[in-house]
Parts: C-alpha cells; structure tokens; sequence
C-alpha cells in the first residue's frame, strides 16, 4: 500500500519582513508558523485518524470527524491562497485594469464601488472568517462571499480570486481589535497580479 499523502505548510513567497510596515515580521512569522501550521497538522491527524479506523475496523463519530476535518482543510487551504495573494510593500495596492479590471466594473460599476463592498464584508464578518472575491463560471460574475470560521457560508465550487484573513489572529498583534485598520492596510499588499492570474486560470 502507497503511503498516505498528507498536507504540509507552504513556504510563504516572500520573507517575514516583506509585507511592512501593513503587516509586521513578528505578526506575520505568528500567523505562518503556528496557525496556518495548527491546520495543517490538525487535517493530517484526522486523515490518520481516519486511516487507522478503516484499517483496523474501528468505529468513528464520522459526522465529528468530517466536520473537524472541513474546518481544518479550510483553514489550510484558504491560508495558502492567502499568502499568495499579497506582495510586498511597493509591488501590490493600487487599483486594476485588464481581465480581472474589466470582471470588476462590469459586476459592481468602478473598483472603488467594489472596494467599499468587500471591505463591508471584511469588516462585518460575525465572529471569525474571511472576505474573498469569487468567481461563477455558470454566470460570469466574480461574487464576493463571506465566509464564517473557514467553512461555513462557502459557495460550492467558485473559484476564489481574492481573499482576507478575518480571524483575530490575522491582526491582533499590529492591530490589537482595530479590525477597519487592518482591512485598510490589506489593499497596500494586494498582489493584482496574482488575482489577475487565477481569474484567467478559471476563464480558460
């Protein structure tokens, strides 16, 4: 039997210090090392878990099971997209044009209207979770989707573009509870490009 294939923790495109002053090293190094890290090593438990009860004929609490294993593999998942989609300072922020510019002023009317509404979504996110920008491949629209914890409120199969790490932990150090403030600072590290690259990806 091949050995089980298991999640690991990405290496973030950019050093700890890159993303100052929006995002500091300490912060930052927190947040890869040991939270993103606490998700991948929580679904690979499960998947273990999981793979020792089949094995063995154990009984499993399978409605527990799987929905830890959903929030762990959110967790990671959504992580590695989000790392990706910021640079640092001096090389993201700005505003777009091309494909992803023409997606957004044709759904929401300027990219600043688009702005104002993700951020909404950012800000009032209930408790912990994520903003992102999707996109619906049977309508053509990028949709902006709220997302609670990492997996509730999730529109099955969109393509996510974009997305804004909501919890606490995201922020707390550089921010303390000034969640408006760290929203602001996350469109001086937007990396447009890379967004741009996964909506041609999902138009291809």
């Amino acid at each position: 039997m091949e050995p089980t294939k298991l999640y690991s923790l990405p290496k973030l495109p950019y050093g700890y210090k890159d993303l100052e002053p929006q995002i500091s090293e300490e912060q930052l190094r927190i947040h890869h090392e040991k939270h993103h890290q606490a998700y991948v090593t929580g679904a690979n438990t499960i998947l273990e878990k999981l793979d020792k009860a089949r094995k063995e004929g154990a009984e499993l609490d399978v409605k527990a099971t799987l929905k830890e294993l959903s929030f762990n593999i959110g967790g990671h998942l959504l992580h590695s997209l989000f790392w990706a989609n910021m640079a640092p300072a001096g090389k993201g922020g700005g505003t777009q044009g091309g494909v992803l510019g023409d997606a957004i002023t044709k759904e929401f009317g300027s990219f600043e209207r688009f702005k104002k509404e993700f951020t909404q979504a950012a800000v009032s996110v209930e408790g912990s979770g994520w903003a992102a920008l999707t996109f619906c491949k049977q309508t053509g629209r990028p949709i902006i989707m709220q997302i609670e914890k990492h997996n509730v409120n999730v529109y099955p199969t969109y393509a996510i573009l974009l997305d804004l790490d909501l919890w606490e932990h995201a922020y707390y150090i550089d921010y303390k509870n000034l969640r408006p403030k760290f929203v602001e600072a996350f469109w001086n590290i937007v990396n447009w490009a890379e967004v741009t690259k996964r909506l041609e990806s999902v138009l291809k």
